[in-house]
């Protein structure tokens, strides 16, 4: 799997998967997706705290994600950047989204985007469920937020800073360096042990 910014050639494919995400009914806010040429004026238009990756595999994109400023036009907020993660049915659960993320959180560091926000559907407890495992948190509900034909359902807000993120990766790292150490001390044989004593 290719995880890249995407370009404008990715318009149509990413306007196929939203479109499908949309007709689907249930796992997003977006009721009609922007026609071709507004997507493309949109990925065109990104600024340099923005940015979209695509996921590539078996020759086709099969996901995205967005990361978007939360307020474009307050200065206050430029630091805040808002989610959004949209991914073909059939690579669902298969660990695309978590390399999305991967990339995304990389652009991030390096643009002085110091927190994320999300807006998920309530109904959508599968991608809180994903959002909760890289370290987001609920800060917020927007009742009825999204009505689309006769159905209204909620919307959480979630948040994660970034700092927050790389100091949990950096004691992932810590934790697997010693727990590493302890497995390669329990397995030196006693005998080998004994010899290093003997030489010391």
């Amino acid at each position: 799997m290719i995880i890249r910014p995407a370009t404008l050639s990715d318009a149509q494919p990413i306007l196929a998967i939203l479109t499908g995400i949309a007709a689907e009914g249930a796992f997003t806010a977006i009721s009609e997706p922007w026609p071709l040429n507004q997507q493309q004026r949109y990925l065109a238009g990104l600024s340099r705290r923005e940015v979209v990756h695509v996921a590539e595999a078996e020759g086709a994109i099969v996901g995205y994600q967005s990361l978007d400023v939360w307020a474009p036009t307050l200065a206050s907020m430029a630091h805040v950047g808002q989610l959004g993660t949209f991914l073909m049915p059939e690579w669902r659960g298969r660990g695309v989204a978590a390399e999305l993320f991967k990339a995304t959180l990389q652009f991030a560091q390096q643009s002085a985007c110091r927190k994320f926000v999300i807006q998920v559907r309530a109904t959508n407890t599968r991608a809180q469920t994903f959002y909760r495992r890289l370290g987001f948190m609920q800060c917020g509900r927007f009742k009825a937020q999204v009505r689309i034909g006769n159905e209204e359902d909620d919307e959480i807000l979630m948040d994660v800073f970034v700092e927050e993120l790389r100091r949990a990766a950096a004691n992932k790292r810590f934790i697997l360096r010693s727990t590493y150490h302890a497995i390669i001390w329990s397995l030196w044989p006693c005998s080998t042990f004994s010899a290093v004593r003997r030489i010391v």
